[in-house]
């Protein structure tokens, strides 16, 4: 009886490190894809807000209307949008490397 229970836990650890295996894998054949997908999201957020800036700004000029403007609206959503977009890429960068 007892070596019964012993070969059916050893199945069931050999389907469960098969399956994270397999899982593994299949993460890392599609983490490139994730990544270039929320890279050119976040590149066209960033560039969708920087429209109403002037170029001033981005040198350090003292461009004080657009520092102490409230989001609303679109922008609002824009801007958070950009934020988690920058925290899955960074998340997915650092997933890449543990996996690998």
């Amino acid at each position: 009886m007892t070596v019964k229970c012993l070969t059916l836990s050893k199945i069931i650890a050999n389907l469960y490190t098969n399956r994270t295996a397999n899982m593994k894998n299949l993460l890392l054949q599609f983490l490139p894809y994730i990544q270039l997908t929320v890279s050119i999201l976040l590149i066209l957020a960033i560039v969708m807000q920087q429209t109403g800036a002037s170029l001033g700004g981005a040198f350090g000029s003292d461009n004080f209307s657009s520092t102490f403007k409230k989001r609303r609206g679109i922008e609002k959503i824009l801007f958070k949008t950009t934020i988690i977009l920058a925290l899955v890429l960074v998340l997915s960068a650092i997933a890449n490397l543990i996996l690998k």
